[in-house]
């Protein structure tokens, strides 16, 4: 049976909710990648060059601290990850998410929200972070507000 694990980063409680419905449709479980240092609405001030966010975009290298890990990653056979689309990739967040474990082995499928940007080179950037036995589906940018039906869709089109 394959286990599936939707972990996730949510600034604003939009991929929030799209991860529940991922995790809904499949049966997952949901894990939210939590900032050791919660981000403040200053930090997350994109307009501002010199706010939390802008500046670890600004720098490939900048590995953000997760607070807590997930138990038993080992279990887990397909694992989803799910973040805003930040400056059009991931939040770095993310890339400390993914070099905190080994994903050889196992489907890695990458979801985002974002207000229009698309994937960009995300998924590219994302890959370096894994073993290069780890097992990428195409990703995909949603909606926050996705129907459980377009998601079904989507998920069902990956094979999984």
């Amino acid at each position: 049976m394959n286990k599936i694990l939707v972990a996730y980063f949510s600034a604003s409680g939009v991929t929030a909710r799209l991860a529940k419905t991922i995790a809904d449709v499949t049966g997952g479980e949901l894990y939210e990648i939590h900032p050791e240092q919660p981000y403040t609405s200053a930090d997350l001030n994109w307009n501002d060059s010199k706010s939390r966010s802008s500046i670890e975009m600004k720098d490939p290298g900048s590995r953000p601290a997760i607070s807590g890990t997930v138990e038993n990653m080992e279990q887990y056979d397909t694992v989803f990850v799910g973040f805003p689309i930040w400056w059009y990739v991931a939040p770095t967040i993310i890339n400390t998410f993914l070099e905190s474990y080994d994903f050889s082995g196992k489907t890695v499928v990458s979801f985002a929200t974002s207000g229009g940007s698309g994937m960009g080179k995300t998924v590219e950037i994302l890959r370096k972070c894994c073993s290069e036995k780890t097992n990428w589906r195409q990703g995909k940018r949603l909606s926050g507000g996705e129907d459980s039906a377009s998601v079904k869709a989507w998920i069902d089109s990956l094979k999984i």
